[in-house]
Protein backbone atom coordinates (compact mmCIF):
# COMPACT_ATOMS: atom_id res chain seq x y z
CA UNK A 1 0.00 0.00 0.00
CA UNK A 2 1.70 3.46 -0.92
CA UNK A 3 2.60 5.55 2.05
CA UNK A 4 0.45 8.96 2.64
CA UNK A 5 1.88 12.07 1.37
CA UNK A 6 2.03 13.30 4.79
CA UNK A 7 3.32 10.80 6.41
CA UNK A 8 6.37 10.20 3.73
CA UNK A 9 8.93 12.09 5.87
CA UNK A 10 8.93 8.96 8.39
CA UNK A 11 10.67 6.71 6.22
CA UNK A 12 13.75 9.38 6.22
CA UNK A 13 15.71 11.24 8.15
CA UNK A 14 15.31 15.17 6.76
CA UNK A 15 19.16 15.51 5.83
CA UNK A 16 18.31 12.60 2.97
CA UNK A 17 16.44 13.82 -0.28
CA UNK A 18 15.13 11.27 -2.59
CA UNK A 19 17.48 9.52 -4.17
CA UNK A 20 19.63 8.83 -0.45
CA UNK A 21 21.95 11.41 -0.70
CA UNK A 22 22.83 14.24 1.89
CA UNK A 23 20.56 17.19 1.59
CA UNK A 24 22.76 19.94 2.72
CA UNK A 25 20.73 22.12 5.01
CA UNK A 26 20.46 26.04 4.60
CA UNK A 27 18.71 27.22 7.82
CA UNK A 28 17.94 30.87 7.79
CA UNK A 29 19.23 32.92 10.52
CA UNK A 30 16.79 32.91 13.52
CA UNK A 31 15.93 36.10 15.32
CA UNK A 32 13.79 36.31 18.05
CA UNK A 33 13.31 36.44 22.24
CA UNK A 34 14.13 32.44 22.52
CA UNK A 35 17.32 32.69 20.05
CA UNK A 36 18.17 35.94 22.38
CA UNK A 37 17.56 33.96 25.42
CA UNK A 38 19.54 30.83 23.75
CA UNK A 39 22.29 33.22 23.14
CA UNK A 40 22.79 34.44 26.60
CA UNK A 41 22.93 31.32 27.59
CA UNK A 42 25.61 30.03 25.33
CA UNK A 43 28.20 32.86 25.34
CA UNK A 44 27.78 32.28 28.93
CA UNK A 45 28.56 28.75 28.88
CA UNK A 46 31.26 29.33 26.06
CA UNK A 47 33.10 31.84 28.75
CA UNK A 48 33.14 29.34 31.01
CA UNK A 49 34.29 26.16 28.93
CA UNK A 50 36.99 28.44 28.14
CA UNK A 51 38.42 29.49 31.14
CA UNK A 52 37.48 26.29 33.59
CA UNK A 53 41.30 24.92 32.85
CA UNK A 54 42.37 28.40 33.73
CA UNK A 55 40.84 28.89 37.06
CA UNK A 56 42.87 27.97 40.15
CA UNK A 57 41.27 26.44 43.72
CA UNK A 58 43.67 26.05 46.15
CA UNK A 59 46.00 25.40 43.25
CA UNK A 60 44.18 22.37 41.62
CA UNK A 61 42.58 23.07 38.13
CA UNK A 62 39.12 23.66 38.69
CA UNK A 63 38.09 20.95 35.53
CA UNK A 64 40.61 18.06 34.81
CA UNK A 65 40.24 15.35 32.61
CA UNK A 66 44.12 13.96 32.58
CA UNK A 67 43.61 10.36 31.47
CA UNK A 68 46.83 9.38 31.14
CA UNK A 69 47.93 10.34 34.50
CA UNK A 70 44.60 9.08 35.97
CA UNK A 71 44.14 12.40 37.25
CA UNK A 72 41.02 14.29 37.87
CA UNK A 73 39.47 17.66 39.19
CA UNK A 74 36.14 18.44 39.64
CA UNK A 75 35.36 22.02 40.67
CA UNK A 76 38.63 21.75 41.90
CA UNK A 77 38.65 19.01 44.22
CA UNK A 78 41.23 16.29 43.34
CA UNK A 79 40.13 12.71 42.25
CA UNK A 80 42.47 9.68 41.54
CA UNK A 81 42.09 5.97 40.76
CA UNK A 82 41.35 5.12 44.47
CA UNK A 83 38.55 7.59 43.87
CA UNK A 84 36.88 5.70 41.08
CA UNK A 85 33.65 4.80 42.90
CA UNK A 86 32.89 8.32 43.38
CA UNK A 87 33.17 8.62 39.60
CA UNK A 88 31.07 6.17 38.60
CA UNK A 89 28.00 7.86 41.34
CA UNK A 90 28.87 11.08 39.81
CA UNK A 91 27.98 9.67 36.30
CA UNK A 92 24.92 7.75 37.50
CA UNK A 93 23.53 10.61 38.09
CA UNK A 94 24.25 12.61 35.48
CA UNK A 95 22.27 10.01 33.14
CA UNK A 96 19.66 10.18 35.58
CA UNK A 97 19.47 13.61 35.87
CA UNK A 98 19.35 14.22 31.78
CA UNK A 99 16.88 10.81 31.94
CA UNK A 100 14.70 13.49 34.50
CA UNK A 101 15.20 16.30 32.00
CA UNK A 102 14.24 14.58 29.00
CA UNK A 103 11.15 12.61 30.37
CA UNK A 104 9.78 15.96 31.18
CA UNK A 105 11.12 18.44 28.89
CA UNK A 106 12.64 16.34 25.67
CA UNK A 107 15.50 17.53 24.30
CA UNK A 108 15.91 20.76 25.98
CA UNK A 109 19.94 19.96 26.84
CA UNK A 110 20.81 19.13 23.07
CA UNK A 111 19.26 23.09 21.99
CA UNK A 112 20.33 24.93 25.33
CA UNK A 113 23.56 23.40 27.10
CA UNK A 114 24.72 20.98 24.37
CA UNK A 115 28.46 21.91 23.34
CA UNK A 116 28.02 20.42 20.10
CA UNK A 117 24.96 23.01 19.30
CA UNK A 118 26.71 25.64 21.18
CA UNK A 119 29.56 25.81 18.90
CA UNK A 120 27.67 25.24 15.45
CA UNK A 121 24.73 27.88 16.03
CA UNK A 122 26.45 30.54 17.87
CA UNK A 123 29.98 30.01 16.30
CA UNK A 124 30.51 28.56 13.35
CA UNK A 125 27.10 29.37 11.66
CA UNK A 126 27.30 32.68 12.99
CA UNK A 127 30.19 33.03 10.96
CA UNK A 128 28.92 31.96 8.19
CA UNK A 129 25.99 34.35 8.57
CA UNK A 130 28.57 36.91 8.51
CA UNK A 131 30.73 35.86 5.37
CA UNK A 132 28.29 34.04 2.93
CA UNK A 133 24.75 36.24 3.98
CA UNK A 134 21.35 34.11 4.80
CA UNK A 135 19.66 32.11 3.62
CA UNK A 136 18.90 32.54 0.11
CA UNK A 137 22.52 34.09 -0.34
CA UNK A 138 23.84 31.02 0.92
CA UNK A 139 22.06 28.83 -1.81
CA UNK A 140 22.96 31.11 -4.59
CA UNK A 141 26.21 30.62 -3.90
CA UNK A 142 26.64 27.21 -3.67
CA UNK A 143 25.10 27.26 -6.78
CA UNK A 144 26.82 29.39 -8.92
CA UNK A 145 30.18 28.73 -10.51
CA UNK A 146 33.99 29.02 -8.86
CA UNK A 147 34.51 32.88 -9.42
CA UNK A 148 36.71 35.19 -7.73
CA UNK A 149 33.89 36.05 -5.31
CA UNK A 150 33.38 32.61 -4.35
CA UNK A 151 36.41 31.36 -3.80
CA UNK A 152 37.06 34.53 -1.52
CA UNK A 153 34.48 33.89 1.07
CA UNK A 154 34.97 30.10 0.57
CA UNK A 155 38.67 30.50 1.67
CA UNK A 156 37.76 33.31 4.03
CA UNK A 157 35.51 31.04 5.43
CA UNK A 158 37.61 27.74 6.02
CA UNK A 159 40.56 29.75 7.48
CA UNK A 160 38.41 31.48 9.89
CA UNK A 161 36.65 27.87 11.16
CA UNK A 162 40.31 25.92 10.50
CA UNK A 163 41.35 28.86 12.96
CA UNK A 164 38.65 28.60 15.74
CA UNK A 165 39.15 24.41 15.43
CA UNK A 166 42.59 24.98 16.41
CA UNK A 167 41.81 27.08 19.33
CA UNK A 168 39.27 24.92 20.42
CA UNK A 169 41.29 21.84 20.08
CA UNK A 170 43.94 23.81 22.74
CA UNK A 171 41.40 24.62 25.22
CA UNK A 172 40.38 20.83 24.95
CA UNK A 173 43.87 19.50 25.63
CA UNK A 174 43.95 22.00 28.58
CA UNK A 175 40.94 19.97 30.01
CA UNK A 176 43.58 16.65 29.14
CA UNK A 177 47.23 17.64 30.13
CA UNK A 178 46.70 20.56 32.55
CA UNK A 179 46.32 24.53 31.47
CA UNK A 180 50.01 25.02 33.13
CA UNK A 181 51.95 21.99 30.98
CA UNK A 182 49.99 23.23 27.92
CA UNK A 183 51.32 26.92 28.49
CA UNK A 184 54.90 25.68 28.74
CA UNK A 185 54.72 23.94 25.85
CA UNK A 186 53.35 26.62 24.01
CA UNK A 187 56.31 28.95 25.32
CA UNK A 188 58.88 25.83 24.37
CA UNK A 189 57.51 25.98 20.43
CA UNK A 190 55.76 23.34 19.35
CA UNK A 191 58.61 21.53 17.83
CA UNK A 192 59.80 20.45 21.35
CA UNK A 193 56.88 18.24 21.84
CA UNK A 194 56.08 16.66 18.11
CA UNK A 195 53.97 14.32 19.52
CA UNK A 196 51.58 16.28 21.43
CA UNK A 197 51.61 19.19 18.27
CA UNK A 198 50.31 15.76 16.02
CA UNK A 199 47.79 15.11 18.55
CA UNK A 200 46.50 18.52 18.56
CA UNK A 201 46.17 18.77 14.61
CA UNK A 202 44.33 15.54 15.04
CA UNK A 203 41.44 17.32 17.53
CA UNK A 204 41.92 20.13 15.15
CA UNK A 205 40.88 17.92 12.00
CA UNK A 206 38.35 16.05 14.12
CA UNK A 207 36.56 19.63 15.29
CA UNK A 208 36.57 21.26 11.85
CA UNK A 209 35.44 17.82 9.73
CA UNK A 210 32.19 18.07 12.35
CA UNK A 211 31.47 21.52 12.46
CA UNK A 212 33.01 22.08 8.45
CA UNK A 213 31.01 19.35 7.09
CA UNK A 214 29.08 16.57 9.77
CA UNK A 215 27.55 19.30 11.49
CA UNK A 216 23.87 18.34 11.97
CA UNK A 217 23.93 15.02 11.25
CA UNK A 218 26.30 14.42 14.83
CA UNK A 219 23.05 15.48 16.30
CA UNK A 220 20.94 13.29 14.20
CA UNK A 221 23.18 10.10 13.40
CA UNK A 222 26.19 10.15 15.45
CA UNK A 223 24.98 10.95 19.21
CA UNK A 224 22.82 8.22 20.75
CA UNK A 225 20.63 10.67 22.83
CA UNK A 226 18.83 11.60 20.01
CA UNK A 227 17.77 7.80 20.11
CA UNK A 228 16.42 7.56 23.23
CA UNK A 229 13.80 10.10 23.18
CA UNK A 230 11.71 7.36 21.57
CA UNK A 231 11.44 5.53 25.21
CA UNK A 232 11.96 8.70 27.23
CA UNK A 233 9.44 10.72 25.92
CA UNK A 234 5.56 10.50 26.47
CA UNK A 235 2.42 12.26 25.56
CA UNK A 236 3.06 14.60 29.16
CA UNK A 237 6.71 15.23 27.82
CA UNK A 238 6.80 19.31 27.11
CA UNK A 239 8.46 19.82 23.97
CA UNK A 240 8.82 22.05 21.09
CA UNK A 241 5.51 21.16 19.44
CA UNK A 242 3.35 22.56 16.79
CA UNK A 243 -0.55 22.82 18.18
CA UNK A 244 -1.95 20.77 14.68
CA UNK A 245 -5.15 21.57 16.48
CA UNK A 246 -5.12 25.40 16.39
CA UNK A 247 -3.22 24.92 13.31
CA UNK A 248 -5.44 22.80 10.83
CA UNK A 249 -9.06 23.16 12.43
CA UNK A 250 -11.20 21.89 9.71
CA UNK A 251 -10.02 23.22 6.26
CA UNK A 252 -6.14 22.67 7.21
CA UNK A 253 -3.32 25.03 6.53
CA UNK A 254 -3.79 27.47 3.78
CA UNK A 255 -2.39 30.69 2.19
CA UNK A 256 -2.85 33.51 4.13
CA UNK A 257 -4.79 36.30 2.01
CA UNK A 258 -5.43 39.89 3.08
CA UNK A 259 -8.70 41.46 4.26
CA UNK A 260 -10.06 37.46 4.73
CA UNK A 261 -12.21 36.51 7.31
CA UNK A 262 -10.23 33.35 8.51
CA UNK A 263 -11.86 31.97 11.15
CA UNK A 264 -15.34 31.84 9.38
CA UNK A 265 -13.70 29.64 6.37
CA UNK A 266 -12.83 27.29 8.85
CA UNK A 267 -8.98 27.54 7.78
CA UNK A 268 -6.33 26.74 10.13
CA UNK A 269 -4.25 29.48 11.89
CA UNK A 270 -0.99 27.62 10.11
CA UNK A 271 -0.43 29.94 7.26
CA UNK A 272 1.77 27.52 5.38
CA UNK A 273 4.83 29.86 4.80
CA UNK A 274 7.26 27.46 5.33
CA UNK A 275 9.37 29.76 8.17
CA UNK A 276 9.74 27.05 10.90
CA UNK A 277 11.37 24.73 8.19
CA UNK A 278 13.59 27.29 6.79
CA UNK A 279 14.87 28.33 9.84
CA UNK A 280 15.03 24.88 10.72
CA UNK A 281 19.17 23.51 11.41
CA UNK A 282 18.39 20.06 11.35
CA UNK A 283 15.77 20.99 8.28
CA UNK A 284 12.66 18.83 9.80
CA UNK A 285 8.76 20.33 9.46
CA UNK A 286 7.81 20.41 13.16
CA UNK A 287 4.53 20.36 11.76
CA UNK A 288 4.78 16.95 11.20
CA UNK A 289 5.14 15.99 14.76
CA UNK A 290 8.22 15.42 17.01
CA UNK A 291 11.07 13.69 15.67
CA UNK A 292 14.04 12.33 15.79
CA UNK A 293 15.85 15.03 14.37
CA UNK A 294 14.72 17.82 16.49
CA UNK A 295 17.07 19.66 19.41
CA UNK A 296 14.83 21.76 20.66
CA UNK A 297 16.72 24.85 19.44
CA UNK A 298 13.14 27.10 19.73
CA UNK A 299 14.18 28.93 16.29
CA UNK A 300 10.55 27.24 14.72
CA UNK A 301 9.06 29.27 17.11
CA UNK A 302 10.68 32.47 17.35
CA UNK A 303 10.20 32.13 13.08
CA UNK A 304 6.17 31.62 13.72
CA UNK A 305 5.73 33.78 16.48
CA UNK A 306 6.72 36.82 14.13
CA UNK A 307 4.30 35.34 11.24
CA UNK A 308 1.42 35.27 13.32
CA UNK A 309 2.61 38.69 14.78
CA UNK A 310 3.02 39.70 10.91
CA UNK A 311 -1.19 38.34 10.26
CA UNK A 312 -2.93 39.55 13.77
CA UNK A 313 -3.35 36.40 14.79
CA UNK A 314 -2.53 35.06 18.14
CA UNK A 315 1.24 33.24 19.06
CA UNK A 316 2.04 30.49 20.15
CA UNK A 317 1.15 27.91 17.42
CA UNK A 318 4.83 26.50 17.95
CA UNK A 319 5.53 26.60 21.48
CA UNK A 320 6.59 24.52 24.30
CA UNK A 321 4.12 22.11 25.02
CA UNK A 322 3.09 18.73 25.33
CA UNK A 323 1.14 15.71 23.78
CA UNK A 324 -1.66 16.16 26.24
CA UNK A 325 -1.64 19.71 26.37
CA UNK A 326 -2.44 20.07 22.73
CA UNK A 327 -5.01 17.27 22.42
CA UNK A 328 -6.51 17.67 26.12
CA UNK A 329 -5.73 21.24 26.77
CA UNK A 330 -3.62 19.10 30.03
CA UNK A 331 -1.58 21.21 32.72
CA UNK A 332 1.68 19.68 33.23
CA UNK A 333 1.56 17.15 36.05
CA UNK A 334 4.55 15.76 38.29
CA UNK A 335 3.61 12.36 36.99
CA UNK A 336 5.39 8.95 39.11
CA UNK A 337 7.40 8.45 36.66
CA UNK A 338 9.36 11.71 37.45
CA UNK A 339 8.97 11.23 41.07
CA UNK A 340 10.14 7.78 40.83
CA UNK A 341 13.75 9.56 38.90
CA UNK A 342 13.39 12.26 41.69
CA UNK A 343 13.81 10.26 43.93
CA UNK A 344 16.53 8.11 42.45
CA UNK A 345 18.51 11.20 42.00
CA UNK A 346 18.02 12.53 45.77
CA UNK A 347 19.20 9.35 46.93
CA UNK A 348 22.24 9.39 44.44
CA UNK A 349 23.33 12.53 45.41
CA UNK A 350 22.76 12.51 48.81
CA UNK A 351 25.23 9.33 48.73
CA UNK A 352 27.96 10.95 46.35
CA UNK A 353 27.83 13.84 49.11
CA UNK A 354 28.05 11.37 51.96
CA UNK A 355 31.35 9.86 50.20
CA UNK A 356 32.78 13.07 49.31
CA UNK A 357 32.92 14.35 52.97
CA UNK A 358 33.97 11.12 54.23
CA UNK A 359 36.55 10.88 51.10
CA UNK A 360 40.37 10.99 53.01
CA UNK A 361 42.80 13.46 51.30
CA UNK A 362 45.17 10.56 52.44
CA UNK A 363 45.14 7.44 51.16
CA UNK A 364 47.40 4.61 52.19
CA UNK A 365 47.88 0.96 51.49
CA UNK A 366 49.88 -1.23 53.27
CA UNK A 367 50.22 -5.07 51.53
CA UNK A 368 52.61 -8.13 52.43
CA UNK A 369 55.21 -8.35 49.71
CA UNK A 370 54.12 -11.20 47.96
CA UNK A 371 55.72 -14.76 48.08
CA UNK A 372 57.28 -14.11 51.03
CA UNK A 373 56.13 -16.25 54.77
CA UNK A 374 57.12 -14.45 58.11
CA UNK A 375 60.90 -14.60 59.94
CA UNK A 376 61.64 -15.63 62.93
CA UNK A 377 63.63 -13.87 65.33
CA UNK A 378 65.40 -13.62 68.78
CA UNK A 379 63.31 -13.50 71.96
CA UNK A 380 60.37 -14.76 69.95
CA UNK A 381 60.05 -12.24 67.42
CA UNK A 382 58.23 -12.62 64.00
CA UNK A 383 58.79 -9.84 61.15
CA UNK A 384 56.89 -9.86 58.16
CA UNK A 385 58.26 -7.61 55.53
CA UNK A 386 55.55 -5.46 53.27
CA UNK A 387 55.33 -2.47 50.60
CA UNK A 388 53.28 0.69 51.21
CA UNK A 389 52.19 3.19 48.66
CA UNK A 390 51.27 6.52 50.45
CA UNK A 391 48.73 8.98 48.11
CA UNK A 392 48.96 12.67 48.21
CA UNK A 393 45.33 14.29 47.21
CA UNK A 394 46.13 17.71 48.48
CA UNK A 395 48.25 20.74 46.79
CA UNK A 396 50.46 20.43 49.99
CA UNK A 397 53.34 18.46 50.86
CA UNK A 398 53.01 16.08 53.43
CA UNK A 399 56.06 16.13 55.65
CA UNK A 400 57.60 13.88 58.48
CA UNK A 401 55.37 10.89 57.45
CA UNK A 402 56.00 7.96 60.08
CA UNK A 403 53.79 4.39 60.62
CA UNK A 404 53.06 3.26 63.81
CA UNK A 405 51.34 0.23 65.15
CA UNK A 406 47.53 0.38 66.82
CA UNK A 407 46.25 -2.55 67.69
CA UNK A 408 49.39 -4.80 68.69
CA UNK A 409 52.44 -3.45 70.89
CA UNK A 410 56.06 -3.99 68.33
CA UNK A 411 57.80 -2.02 66.11
CA UNK A 412 57.51 -1.12 62.47
CA UNK A 413 60.80 -0.26 60.53
CA UNK A 414 61.71 1.64 57.29
CA UNK A 415 63.78 0.02 54.82
CA UNK A 416 65.77 3.27 53.72
CA UNK A 417 65.06 5.81 56.63
CA UNK A 418 63.02 6.77 59.45
CA UNK A 419 60.32 9.23 58.41
CA UNK A 420 59.87 10.86 54.41
CA UNK A 421 57.61 13.24 52.94
CA UNK A 422 55.04 13.00 50.31
CA UNK A 423 55.28 15.19 47.67
CA UNK A 424 51.79 17.91 46.82
CA UNK A 425 49.32 15.20 44.56
CA UNK A 426 51.89 12.85 44.82
CA UNK A 427 53.00 9.28 45.80
CA UNK A 428 55.57 7.79 48.42
CA UNK A 429 56.33 4.29 47.81
CA UNK A 430 58.65 2.03 49.97
CA UNK A 431 59.17 -1.45 51.57
CA UNK A 432 58.84 -1.63 55.71
CA UNK A 433 59.04 -4.41 58.54
CA UNK A 434 56.56 -5.09 61.06
CA UNK A 435 57.78 -7.05 64.07
CA UNK A 436 55.76 -8.55 67.05
CA UNK A 437 56.55 -10.28 69.77
CA UNK A 438 54.66 -14.42 68.91
CA UNK A 439 53.02 -13.78 72.66
CA UNK A 440 50.88 -11.08 71.43
CA UNK A 441 49.74 -13.25 68.49
CA UNK A 442 45.75 -13.97 68.38
CA UNK A 443 46.47 -17.10 65.43
CA UNK A 444 48.82 -17.58 62.48
CA UNK A 445 46.92 -14.58 60.65
CA UNK A 446 46.32 -11.60 62.59
CA UNK A 447 45.14 -7.94 61.20
CA UNK A 448 46.94 -5.44 62.30
CA UNK A 449 45.88 -1.90 62.55
CA UNK A 450 48.60 0.79 61.48
CA UNK A 451 48.07 4.66 62.08
CA UNK A 452 50.06 7.54 59.48
CA UNK A 453 50.98 10.29 61.53
CA UNK A 454 52.62 13.54 60.24
CA UNK A 455 54.34 15.72 62.23
CA UNK A 456 53.09 13.06 65.26
CA UNK A 457 49.25 14.25 63.78
CA UNK A 458 47.54 11.06 62.68
CA UNK A 459 46.54 11.93 59.54
CA UNK A 460 44.88 8.24 58.25
CA UNK A 461 44.62 4.52 59.24
CA UNK A 462 44.66 1.13 57.48
CA UNK A 463 44.51 -2.49 58.11
CA UNK A 464 47.12 -4.94 56.75
CA UNK A 465 47.31 -8.74 57.67
CA UNK A 466 50.15 -10.32 59.83
CA UNK A 467 51.65 -14.15 59.05
CA UNK A 468 53.14 -16.01 62.21
CA UNK A 469 53.30 -19.40 62.76
CA UNK A 470 50.63 -21.97 64.24
CA UNK A 471 51.97 -22.94 67.29
CA UNK A 472 50.84 -19.23 68.79
CA UNK A 473 47.75 -19.41 68.32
Amino acid sequence: METPENERFRDSIGTINEEGKRAWVYPKKPNGKYYDYRKWVSYGLLIFLISAPFIKINGNQFLLFNVLERRFNIFGAPFWPQDFHLFVISMLIGVIFITLFTVAFGRIFCGWICPQTIFMEMVFRRIEYWIEGDRGKQIRLNKQPWNAEKIRKRILKWTIFFIISFLIANIFLAYLIESDVLLRYIIDGPFQHVSTLISLLIFTAVFYFVFAWFREQVCIIACPYGRLQGVLLDSKSIVVAYDYKRGEKEEGRAKFKKNEDRPSTGKGDCIDCFQCVHVCPTGIDIRNGTQLECVNCTACIDACDHMMESVNLPKGLIRYASEDNIAKKAKFKFTPRLKGYSAVLVILTGVLLGMSFLRNDVEANILRLPGQLYERKNDNIISNVYTYKLVNKTTAEIKDVRFELMSHKGKIELVTHKNFNVPKQGIAEGTLFIEINGAALNGDSDRLKIGVYSNDKLIETTITAFLGPRSYR
